[in-house]
């Protein structure tokens, strides 16, 4: 096998995972990043003694990253060190009403049947059958490339599809355990978070809660960007280039193949190339309109997953009511997914997301200080104001204040706020989107935007607009299974 020149673009999970792979096989990597660091919305930034991992920061799923090392013939150990996060996090419901979720699963059984007495028999059978749709799931589904439907014509796959509650919603799934309220706001949460409702999202989408309560949740110590630089080190390893601060302009075309990728700076031979920034900016705004797969119609028609309005926060106090994730569900929680999904606009009382990192770990704030990270899904494409901005600090401070029964607006030495323009400024994200496509059924497997283009013979798709789909471990795959395609074709 020829080495090939391969440029990837895109230093986000994707994008790290792709070049390693590549490079691992023997290919000349080259990977191109507009911004100062690696890791996409997964960057970090310090300010003022304080270290916030600006996107993601929920590490489940840890088979994946396990996987992904010893494709390599490495550990994770060998890069970061993981810690299980106990209690996993806190759900407050309202005063005197909160839920917190034990690591222990025979704890969880527990607390279930105290929620709903006899509920911790549907939670066994629940857990059977999310177990079932993580590794088939994973296993089956999740690793297909999704260039055709006849992917999934063999009888193991169709037989296994039937047990996957595909052609359910996920709220109708959950019912069917649990008459409590409470718990199915319990089961749902990821998916809100993640990209959907209850009612659009596939049952399959519930091997989510597998790994929540029965693979747990962790934390890399230093924060989620410890994963960022243990893929890019790994990638190094195996010699892939980085050049930062390179934002590609456009391309040079002989046929219908890409001869080269320019970025503001210079020119570089590509025999591959593969696109892990946004897939829509990339088609829409940098590919020759002759040379695009998709119209501007069928973006506009594509259900998008939230955007959201984060606040990192930095106090010169203890918290001690945050847990390391505390989920603020005091409000109107239907209210909240209509103002997303059904009906876009910015919401009145929406549930807040605290992630506070210095519960877990010493070396995010200064001493007797805590870090908070506080996210509200919003609906992608809304106006982001100041003001808007302005008013929602104050709500989410308020929230604040009043859960932990202390006054914090004194104690707030840092403040940044993050939203819509912020995503479009710095990954060029469609209508300023923070996760992807929603996962909705007409939106799964290979009715996702294809990670080939049919028009360009050596243009490949990765991330999270593409198969698998949203999330760090299945941004992680999209980059193999890309890395895969150019692999298997020479």
């Amino acid at each position: 096998m020829a080495a090939k020149q391969i440029i990837v673009i895109g230093a986000g999970f994707s994008g790290l995972s792709a070049a390693a792979t590549l490079a691992a096989a023997g290919h000349q990597v080259t990977v191109l990043e507009k911004n100062s660091i690696a890791g996409g919305r997964a960057r970090k930034f310090t300010e003022e003694g304080f270290t916030f991992d600006m996107g993601p920061s929920w590490y489940w799923m840890p088979d994946i990253f396990e996987d992904y090392f010893a494709s390599f013939g490495k550990k994770v150990s060998d890069y970061y060190k993981l810690l299980r996060i106990d209690p996993s996090y806190k759900i407050y419901f309202g005063p005197g009403d909160e839920v917190v979720l034990p690591t222990e699963l025979s704890e969880i059984y527990k607390l279930y049947d105290s929620i709903e007495p006899g509920a911790s028999e549907g939670l066994r059978k629940f857990l059977a059958e999310s177990e079932y749709k993580y590794r088939i799931g994973i296993g089956e589904f999740v690793k297909k490339p999704s260039h055709s439907i006849t992917e999934y014509f063999s009888w193991k796959i169709l037989a296994a599809g039937l047990k996957l509650n595909m052609f359910s919603s996920f709220g109708a799934y959950t019912r069917k355990f649990f008459k409590s309220k409470k718990i199915n706001r319990l089961l749902e949460f990821p998916v809100l978070f993640l990209g959907g409702t209850a009612k659009t999202t596939p049952a399959l989408y519930s091997l989510m809660n597998y790994s929540d309560m029965v693979q747990g949740t962790w934390y890399p110590e230093k924060g989620m960007y410890a994963v960022v630089e243990a893929m890019e080190n790994l990638a190094k390893e195996y010699g892939v280039k980085f050049v930062y601060n390179a934002n590609v302009t456009s391309f040079s075309f002989e046929g219908n193949q890409i001869k080269s990728v320019i970025t503001t700076d210079k020119a570089y031979t590509a025999d591959y190339v593969i696109a892990s920034a946004d897939y829509q900016f990339f088609e829409q705004h940098l590919l020759p309109e002759a040379f695009r797969k998709y119209s501007a119609k069928y973006w506009e028609s594509r259900v998008l997953s939230p955007s959201s309005l984060i606040f990192y926060f930095g106090f010169n106090t203890r918290i001690p009511k945050l847990n390391h994730h505390t989920l603020l569900f005091d409000e109107d929680f239907e209210g909240h997914a209509d103002s997303i999904y059904n009906n876009p606009r910015w919401p009145e009382k929406p549930s807040i997301y605290l992630s506070c990192t210095s519960r877990s770990d010493d070396n995010v704030a200064p001493k007797g200080h805590e870090n908070v990270m506080a996210l509200i899904p919003v609906a992608p494409g809304l106006s982001d104001t100041p003001e808007t901005r302005e008013h929602y600090f104050n709500m989410v401070i308020e929230r604040m204040e009043k859960y932990a029964g202390l006054s914090l607006r004194n104690h707030l030495v840092y403040n940044r706020s993050y939203a819509h323009s912020d995503f479009e400024k710095d990954y060029n994200a469609f209508k300023g989107n923070a996760y992807g496509l929603a996962n909705t059924l007409l939106q799964t497997a290979f009715l996702k935007p294809k990670m080939r283009n049919s028009k360009v013979k050596n243009l490949l798709f990765a991330g999270q607009l593409t198969v698998p789909g949203p999330g760090v471990p299945p941004a992680i795959i999209s980059g193999q299974m890309a890395a895969r395609e150019i692999i298997r074709l020479n």
